[in-house]
């Protein structure tokens, strides 16, 4: 059976918020016990969410009325940003997080910023291969306060 995913900006009137919060925590749940700090999906709450959604570019992936993923872009002098990328682990492997990159570089190109960038954890070794197979390159390493080792690896693409 083949299913229609859209991906779409998040509507101005969108309202699942919690639903959304519960695809962003399952999305990330695998990196608990894995990376150290633990992920910010933490401190996430539905209004914190919201008030992102209000900041940045939010795109939302959908199949019918069920939400399949989400990513959202905050603008940045000469790129975008790219948080919070998620696929709902039942929709994963099914090219959803590509179609939501997808309409990210769309959206950065249409504002003349054909720059994509993002982090991934040292420890998600399968997290940078992925990135790095859909055009990211590797542009630095940062370490989250109290660390004194890189704790994040800073990846680049360059629009074509």
């Amino acid at each position: 059976m083949t299913v229609d995913v859209r991906v779409a900006p998040i509507p101005p009137d969108f309202a699942r918020w919690e639903e959304l919060l519960d695809i962003i925590r399952a999305s990330f749940a695998y990196m608990d016990g894995i990376i150290d700090p633990p992920s910010s999906v933490h401190r996430l709450t539905a209004m914190s969410l919201r008030e992102k959604a209000a900041a940045e570019h939010g795109f939302l992936a959908t199949a019918d009325a069920e939400i399949a993923g989400c990513a959202f872009i905050a603008e940045k002098d000469d790129h975008f940003y790219v948080g919070k990328l998620a696929v709902a682990p039942a929709w994963q492997g099914l090219g959803i997080g590509r179609m939501l990159l997808q309409a990210a570089e769309e959206h950065a190109r249409s504002i003349g910023k054909p720059i994509l960038e993002l982090q991934t954890r040292i420890e998600l070794g399968g997290n940078q291969r992925l990135f790095a197979a859909l055009g990211f390159v590797e542009i630095g390493r940062t370490a989250h306060a109290g660390f004194d080792r890189a704790t994040s690896v800073t990846l680049r693409n360059a629009l074509a």
